[in-house]
């Protein structure tokens, strides 16, 4: 079997979110994760919200690979996005589908308590494929 280590990193580590690829890996890790068999992946980061419950809740490890070029995009698949709109940033998690408006992406959570939202395509800062998560049932 085949084991990569995985960097965990701290996302109230990081200040603005601008350029969240280079905040999170100009960071330290806080720990490594070792999970057989998984893709190659970059790293990964707790969840925090509840925008893809209970797929994923509050306090999940997700596991991504960073995306290059936002043209790479796999339509329908679950993305850790930075977002910038009118100079506001944050960081979501969110399924990625193309918009009707040209230009445009929809961002649609699990939580049907979520309505969908549609970005344009160039404000999205940074991008990453979640390949996999992590959930801790019991502390102790």
């Amino acid at each position: 079997m085949t084991s990569v280590r995985i960097p965990l990193y701290s996302v109230d580590a990081i200040a603005g979110v601008v350029e969240v690829y280079e905040q999170i890996s100009d960071n330290d890790p806080i720990a490594y994760l070792e999970i057989p068999n998984l893709p190659k992946c970059d790293g990964a980061i707790y969840v925090v919200g509840d925008s893809m419950y209970p797929l994923l809740k509050s306090g999940d490890i997700i596991i991504y690979k960073v995306l290059n070029n936002i043209q790479n995009i796999l339509w329908g698949e679950m993305y850790l996005l930075s977002i910038v709109q009118d100079g506001d940033a944050f960081i979501t998690v969110k399924y990625v589908k193309q918009s009707a408006t040209t230009g445009w992406v929809t961002l649609i959570s699990y939580n049907e308590h979520h309505q969908p939202k549609d970005f344009p395509i160039e404000s999205i800062r940074f991008a990453a494929h979640v390949k996999a998560s992590v959930r801790i049932n019991s502390m102790g």
